[in-house]
């Protein structure tokens, strides 16, 4: 199996627009105005080299950058550049393609010469959409998706049981696909800080501090196995979400209602176009200066608006009173679709 991750996907997309950009320190987020509350989507390889990551405020990331090219996010053309590429990855001889993302994808395929595949795919992704990508080959979507990291940026690389810890023995337990900053830390906490302790690590310890479920997988994770199938079952939505950051901090309860109310509306037209019941609700608030805090509820399954409309604003009686707000965010969870497998939602990541 292969895992095809396109390189700077959003900053590369911006470059075919605007080929004078090509080379030059190009940072993407927000409104593209450095002044704004934002963050950094993606930026180019040359922005990178400062420092410069997703995610990172975006006026942090223009003072690393002075004289870097800021532009605002266009989702649509992102989208319409990601469906080339998918529609070009679904094209290749034998391929079932697992899509995970605008800029990435699993692809399952029979080949004597993976490599070779690889190149070959490679060269169609250019050919179509001039966008380049990074291929990792392995005989598990784990050992695949990690396998990437080592090939980038426009190469190809292969991890499988042979090599995998030799590879990837030593490396911290964050540098494997699904274990975050969090994790890690809770992890080394147990002594375990290599992806070779965490690969032998006591079951037992692992299980106790993670769950009887989690604890065993994070070890799993540290030996490189796991699924082995690439699942083509389209995506489906668990829910519905919208944010804003606010560019002055709102207090008053009355502007935090409205804003709450309005975010409910764009989520629940969405909602309404699945055609599903709302079955839980969430929000997010993050209080200047930064900090954030989440509130879940789950409901009786309801598509009566109204109900969850009072439903929500439960939640949003719970923000503390009189704390700055900065951002806000809402998100309504749907009722599993009928052809739900064994009682799962299919998802980016498979069933």
């Amino acid at each position: 199996m292969l895992h095809v991750d396109l390189d700077q996907f959003i900053a590369a997309v911006e470059v075919l627009r605007t080929p004078d950009l090509a080379g030059r320190p190009v940072i993407v987020g927000g409104r593209g105005d450095p002044t704004e509350r934002a963050v950094v989507s993606t930026a180019s390889y040359e922005a990178r080299q400062y420092g410069v990551g997703s995610g990172m405020p975006l006026r942090i990331a223009a003072r690393k950058v002075p004289d870097a090219v800021i532009l605002p996010v266009d989702a649509p053309a992102y989208l319409a550049a990601s469906e080339e590429v998918m529609a070009t990855l679904r094209a290749q001889p034998g391929a079932v393609v697992q899509v995970l993302g605008w800029d990435e994808a699993f692809v399952g395929v029979a080949a004597q010469d993976p490599e070779g595949y690889a190149r070959r795919l490679q060269a169609a992704v250019l050919e179509r959409t001039r966008l380049h990508c990074s291929v990792g080959i392995g005989d598990t979507l784990v050992r695949a998706k990690n396998a990437t990291d080592f090939g980038k940026p426009r190469g190809v690389f292969r991890l499988t049981a042979d090599n995998w810890l030799d590879v990837m023995g030593d490396k911290p337990t964050i540098a494997l696909w699904g274990v975050g900053s969090k994790v890690s830390k809770r992890l080394a906490l147990l002594g375990v800080t290599t992806v070779r302790e965490l690969a032998v690590a006591d079951t037992d310890a692992l299980a106790s501090e993670f769950g009887p479920k989690m604890g065993p997988w994070y070890r799993q994770l540290g030996r490189g196995d796991g699924s082995a199938v690439v699942d083509d079952t389209p995506w489906v939505a668990r829910g519905h979400s919208k944010e804003t950051t606010f560019q002055v901090d709102i207090v008053d309860p009355h502007d935090i209602e409205r804003e709450a109310r309005r975010l409910l509306d764009e989520v629940l037209d969405e909602v309404a176009s699945d055609d599903r019941p709302v079955v839980g609700l969430g929000l997010k608030v993050r209080y200047a200066p930064f900090l954030t805090k989440t509130f879940t509820k789950k409901i009786p399954a309801t598509s009566d608006r109204a109900v969850v409309v009072a439903r929500a604003l439960e939640l949003v009686a719970k923000i503390d009173p009189g704390r700055p707000i900065r951002l806000l965010g809402v998100r309504a969870e749907m009722a599993m679709p009928d052809d739900a497998r064994e009682g799962h939602t299919p998802t980016r990541s498979g069933w």
